[in-house]
C-alpha cells in the first residue's frame, strides 16, 4: 500500500471535498493501485493552501482504455 498527494487545482479540490467528484484522472506514472490512498491537496498559484482531502482508499484503477478516450499513459483513479 503506498500514500499518494496529489496536487489539485482548487475547483476540482471543491467538488473532491464535497464528495461530488470521486476520481481523478492522472497520468500513470505512480503506480496506482486498489488499497492505495489518496490525498488531495489543493495547489493555486503555484503553492499549497494549507487544505487537503483526508486520506481516502483507491476503489478502482482504470487503465488502457483508448477506445473510451482515455490517453495512452494515463488512468483513472476512483476513490
Amino acid at each position: 500500500m503506498k500514500i499518494h498527494e496529489l496536487k489539485t487545482k482548487p475547483e476540482y479540490f471543491e467538488a473532491a471535498q464535497k464528495r461530488q467528484k470521486n476520481f481523478e484522472i492522472r497520468r500513470d506514472d505512480r503506480d496506482f493501485q486498489v488499497g492505495d490512498l489518496v490525498k488531495l491537496e489543493e495547489f493555486d498559484n503555484g503553492k499549497y493552501t494549507g487544505r487537503h482531502t483526508g486520506l481516502r482508499p483507491v476503489l478502482y484503477v482504470l487503465r488502457d482504455c483508448p477506445e473510451y478516450g482515455l490517453a495512452e499513459g494515463y488512468c483513472i483513479i476512483g476513490f
